[in-house]
């Protein structure tokens, strides 16, 4: 069990406090209420794009890495669908230098077109890197509009199209700082061996006179039900055929999505689990296969990827896949298969609030979920999951017609 204690400053800005005396660092997690699905259609990839412009220069400091490593601290970020996170870890008696940096980039960006230019070019060369260049690399590009017809989740992170960065001028990113970055839509979790004295007196010298902004409340659409199975079929260049399948589940609130990250785990958490047990060792139909959820906050994907053994065509892959499914649907669950997921997850949940960086994450997480007391109930929610619980939702994930597949297909000569 995780303890800690809340406050919020005038401004709206919320503080988590996790005080542990058993190590020198303190981590310092700032999550901002802004992911991808927050972006216009016709304007996507700004918020990770905003993620790079944040270390490059505030108001009052031109650069974000130095003073920091210059106290012993490390820092990183990384944006989803759902928000943009900022952390800082560094020895306790430095933790001021934290409050300084982390609240004069909440304050106001140092906007130079020199910073915009060097971070579109950086992000640009990401994206032709990650999503164009690299073999299976547009494979999200291609399956989040598959899946997503009407929802923001139909482009990944990074944007659904280059153009879009490249187009991106002054005004886009000095708008899209003041309709998102502000005390009343962050949340700031501290963890490590600090008092939550010390904590007030600095959350008010370094944050309280920043002003509120004016926040317009989402109004997501939301994405209808699939009524048929979807396709995709291309070629390129690539060693071997791949199949990609997403299914819609449940969003992130729902009790049904423990189930379905433990029904994931059963397919395919290790050697021992059934895609890999089944389809790689016994039947040698896939040389990898994954299964996961992609977890956001809103109605997300169940995945299934796998990469296809050399001779094997892409319907007998498929239809293996399904038989796999349909031994879920049918209530084919072993009780110790059961227990030997939930132990698994029980065990890496306690292992994580060892480290404070992960403690201080998951505190602004659940925060951001609605509640914070929610992360004390993780484990409950996971372990009361029974093999009805499976068979059940695993009935409702896997209907035909809740089916969207990439067929992924290799032009390389076998």
């Amino acid at each position: 069990m995780i303890t800690y204690e809340t406050f919020t400053l005038h401004n709206g800005l919320q503080f988590i406090i996790n005080i542990d005396k058993n190590t020198p660092f303190v981590a310092i997690n700032t999550l901002y209420d802004v992911g991808s699905k927050d972006e216009s259609p016709d304007k996507t990839g700004f918020a990770h794009l905003f993620e790079h412009l944040m270390f490059g220069g505030s108001k009052h400091i031109p650069s974000f890495d130095t003073p920091l490593q210059k106290v012993g601290g490390e820092n990183n970020a990384f944006t989803n669908t759902d928000i943009t996170n900022y952390y800082i870890t560094l020895p306790k008696d430095n933790i001021e230098t934290g409050f300084w940096l982390e609240s004069d980039r909440m304050l106001e960006l140092a906007f130079s077109q020199k910073n915009l230019d060097t971070q579109k070019s950086v992000v640009i060369e990401e994206f032709k890197q990650r999503y164009l260049n690299r073999p299976y690399g547009d494979t999200w590009l291609l399956l989040r509009p598959l899946a997503y017809t009407t929802h923001p989740y139909m482009w990944p992170t990074i944007g659904k199209d280059i153009s879009h960065i490249e187009q991106a001028i002054m005004k886009d990113v000095t708008d899209f700082f003041y309709r998102h970055y502000a005390p009343n839509n962050a949340i700031i979790s501290i963890s490590g061996n600090v008092s939550v004295r010390e904590i007030k007196k600095l959350a008010k010298k370094w944050y309280e006179n920043i002003p509120q902004r004016d926040i317009i409340p989402r109004n997501l659409p939301k994405e209808p039900e699939q009524l048929s199975k979807r396709t995709l079929s291309v070629e390129r260049n690539v060693p071997v055929d791949t199949i990609y399948k997403v299914f819609h589940m449940c969003n992130r609130l729902h009790p049904d999505f423990y189930t379905s990250d433990i029904i994931s785990d059963i397919l395919s958490n290790g050697k021992s689990a059934r895609l890999y047990t089944n389809l790689v060792q016994n039947q040698r139909l896939f040389s990898e296969i994954n299964a996961y959820i992609t977890g956001e906050i809103d109605e997300g994907l169940f995945v299934i990827s796998g990469n296809i053994m050399p001779g094997i065509r892409m319907e007998q892959a498929e239809q293996a896949i399904y038989s796999e499914l349909e031994k879920l649907t049918n209530g084919f669950v072993f009780d110790y298969e059961l227990q030997k997921v939930t132990n698994k997850i029980e065990s890496t949940i306690i292992f994580s609030e060892t480290n404070v960086l992960n403690k201080a994450m998951n505190l602004a997480k659940f925060a951001h979920l609605g509640d914070v007391s929610y992360i004390q109930k993780e484990i409950e929610n996971y372990t009361k999951v029974s093999s009805k619980d499976i068979q059940r939702v695993a009935s409702q994930l896997f209907k035909e017609q809740n089916d969207s597949t990439l067929y992924y297909y290799s032009t390389q000569k076998k």
